[in-house]
């Protein structure tokens, strides 16, 4: 068990987020948060150089030389940077704006749920057709519109009118992206690897969201305080700021996908 790695890749990301939610009260050139971000990268960079000597590493840095693999993570960073935070802005958005109790706000998200099961179901069988590359630019892309339509929440909304379409289109197009995302990452190592390379995909989406989920929350509270405090209508303000920017992550991840990602073999495809 490589517990050195394990430790610093913890404290690194840690440190990271716990930096930029510093940078809500105190401003970025603060040393308050300033000190976290700094001791949160030279972490990381310590947990590079021994993941580069460790036998047994965490992390073998070897399967990024494999363009697939090191595009694919690439990808998923930004992608769990913008969609992670949906799930927690949404929440929010339903019981402090809408007025929905606990219960109700968790019934909400039903359709999200069975969105991403419907699109995930629907990729593999899609990819034995199209180019995986290309469908998860299209499932990107389709995300980003979802993302966009749900930036226009406000404090007069309704569940039908204001959640329920942005619901559906975000979660089908992230069904429709990551199984063709996680595909592409593992067709490019060899059999005996698809295992690790698999849990390196669902890392890199859990440490983009974490960090993306930190971004958003403080982004969403400094649009909140710019309109005057708790309100209903600063509350959606700033719960929508947040998602035009999440929306602006996801669309640069649809250009990552673009420019970075191979295109599917056809074997792949076909067991797919």
């Amino acid at each position: 068990l490589d517990v050195p790695g394990a430790v610093l890749v913890t404290a690194g990301v840690a440190a990271l987020a716990y930096g930029i939610v510093q940078t809500e009260p105190h401003g970025w050139t603060a040393a308050a948060s300033l000190g976290p971000l700094l001791a949160g990268l030279v972490l990381l960079a310590v947990f590079v150089a021994v993941e580069a000597r460790t036998r047994e590493p965490l992390m073998p840095l070897r399967l990024f030389r494999i363009r697939a693999v090191s595009a694919a993570n690439a990808v998923m960073v930004v992608c769990g940077g913008g969609m992670f935070a949906m799930w927690y802005l949404m929440s929010l958005y339903l019981q402090n704006v809408l007025h929905f109790s606990p219960v109700k706000a968790g019934l909400a998200f039903l359709p999200h749920s069975l969105s991403i099961v419907v699109g995930s179901k629907l990729a593999p069988r899609l990819m034995a057709r199209v180019d995986g590359k290309l469908l998860a630019i299209a499932g990107g892309s389709l995300a980003v519109v979802g993302y966009a339509w749900q930036s226009r929440m406000g404090a007069d909304g309704t569940y039908v009118g204001t959640v329920l379409g942005p619901a559906i289109i975000m979660s089908l197009g992230s069904g429709l992206m990551m199984t063709p995302l996680a595909a592409s990452a593992t067709s490019g190592a060899a059999p005996s690897e698809a295992g690790l390379v698999s849990g390196l995909v669902n890392t890199s989406r859990q440490i983009g969201g974490a960090l993306g989920l930190t971004v958003l929350a403080t982004v969403a509270a400094e649009r909140t305080a710019a309109r005057g405090g708790a309100g209903p209508e600063a509350l959606a303000a700033g719960y929508g700021h947040a998602f035009v920017v999440a929306t602006g992550i996801i669309a640069a991840a649809v250009v990552l996908m673009a420019v970075l990602l191979p295109r599917t073999p056809a074997a792949t495809r076909d067991s797919s």
